[in-house]
């Protein structure tokens, strides 16, 4: 169990500066006026605190859905499998993810704010709703994702297996990982921006509601194409070495524990 919620913070710490520049070019006010390439570390102690429960909590979910469900003998029902069991994964992960993303977020554009003060005038401004801004963009956001991401995975591994002839070592696995990240990271960039300007919106504005067509239209019409996928590259390295090193170190500390 403790394997994901390892992996997890080892991987958000490293690659947090990517994170970083790829939230400062999403934001409305742009990147250089959200800080550029000041204060890259911005919002790291919300990261630190949430992504061990957060990595947990998406294993936990995801392993024992995946051992109430119908498996074993027809195959292919294996992928369906997966996909329900990540989905309801990233529903639970979420409940921890979002509040840590949305004081992480908000510290990232304004890297003269600590985590601390940010984190109360947003409970003081809007309660504890204020922290689950961007739920449902986020879990919108999660789901496509881990639809894209887990199944191109698990038929990357077979097809690696199918070619060598044994199973994929953990290091291969990494590496299907990663291209299963980058792909499914590439995708789901619009709603990623999405789910950025809601989270980052003054309270009462129109983006501040959380719809998430609303948003996707507002930039769509504003910044078109390029808009609807800012932060592409930073967003797709970050997740396909994060892929590599959190299935990497997964896989690891699993052989290592069981």
């Amino acid at each position: 169990r403790d394997a994901g919620g390892v992996a997890g913070v080892c991987v958000d710490l490293i690659l947090f500066p990517l994170d970083t520049v790829k939230t400062r070019l999403q934001s409305p006010q742009g990147f250089r006026k959200a800080g550029g390439f000041r204060g890259i570390y911005a919002g790291v102690p919300s990261t630190a605190i949430g992504s061990f429960p957060n990595a947990a909590a998406f294993f936990i979910t995801y392993e024992n859905v995946k051992s109430l469900l119908p498996h074993g003998s027809s195959s292919y029902l294996s992928p369906a499998t997966h996909m329900v069991a990540a989905s309801l994964g990233e529903v639970v992960a979420c409940l921890i993810r979002v509040p840590s993303e949305v004081v992480k977020q908000r510290a990232q554009v304004s890297p003269s704010s600590s985590t601390l003060r940010i984190l109360s005038h947003t409970l003081y401004q809007e309660g504890i709703q204020g922290l689950y801004r961007g739920y449902k963009s986020t879990v919108l956001r999660e789901i496509p994702f881990s639809l894209v991401q887990f199944p191109l995975w698990e038929s990357l591994k077979d097809l690696w297996s199918w070619k060598q002839g044994h199973v994929v070592d953990s290091w291969q696995s990494a590496v299907c990982g990663a291209f299963a990240g980058g792909f499914a990271a590439a995708v789901t960039t619009p709603l990623d921006v999405a789910k950025t300007r809601i989270m980052l919106a003054k309270a009462g504005s129109s983006n501040a509601s959380g719809n998430v067509l609303a948003a996707l239209g507002g930039i769509w019409r504003t910044q078109g194409l390029s808009g609807l996928f800012a932060g592409v590259v930073p967003r797709m390295a970050a997740i396909s070495l994060g892929g590599f090193i959190f299935l990497g170190t997964y896989e690891k500390t699993r052989q290592l524990l069981l």
